[in-house]
């Protein structure tokens, strides 16, 4: 399975990647090992995910992503929650 995931860093910016390791992803991340622009925002949190068979999708869904405005993103994200409800 492939992600395409945002995180909530700790300065309140999202962070926007994909992975086909979400839980070792997120861990290498709070470790510092991840992308360089999490390093000085840690802790993150996972704020939100979706899932792929491919990796090309993944990576197409996260381009799209980081598209979107601040607000877009925060839209998706609480759009998400409301669905796990």
């Amino acid at each position: 399975m492939n992600y395409t995931y945002i995180l909530r860093c700790r300065d309140g910016t999202f962070y926007t990647g994909w992975t086909n390791n979400l839980e070792k992803r997120l861990i290498c991340h709070n470790e510092g090992k991840g992308a360089k622009y999490t390093r000085a925002r840690r802790p993150v949190e996972l704020a939100y995910y979706e899932s792929f068979q491919t990796k090309e999708e993944a990576m197409r869904r996260e381009w799209e992503i980081k598209r979107l405005t601040r607000k877009e993103k925060i839209e998706l994200i609480g759009a998400k929650k409301c669905r796990n409800k």
